[in-house]
């Protein structure tokens, strides 16, 4: 049995975001420690306030956690640019992870629509 928000196509792209954070700070240099550690919270806080609002009784609830995941992708966006900067992260890699972010933004935003649309 699996939880309903598990088969959410944003929470799977989600966790999976979450995963290549995870991947790319694990090489991070000495002295990024700050900035690997709140890339990956960022970015695993996107999936689990998905799968938190999901379980939220109320619309309100549900968007409330849908609107700090949507959060959460704005606070990645930074971070990245940073990583980048400080050359931390290839162009192309950086670019990928800002498009996934984009696109995950975009579906956060349609959960949060289709809540306002429901009338449960």
């Amino acid at each position: 049995m699996s939880f309903a928000f598990e088969k959410l196509v944003v929470y799977q792209k989600a966790v999976t975001f979450a995963d290549a954070c995870c991947s790319l700070t694990k090489d991070f240099p000495r002295g990024y420690f700050f900035l690997a550690d709140q890339l990956n919270r960022a970015g695993l806080s996107i999936a689990a306030n998905i799968a938190e609002g999901n379980g939220r009784f109320t619309k309100p609830d549900r968007k409330n956690f849908f609107g700090i995941a949507r959060g959460s992708v704005q606070e990645c966006v930074p971070l990245l640019e940073v990583a980048a900067r400080q050359g931390l992260i290839e162009g192309e890699r950086h670019d990928k992870l800002k498009a996934d972010l984009e696109e995950i933004a975009r579906m956060i935003s349609g959960l949060i629509n289709g809540l306002d649309k429901r009338e449960v």
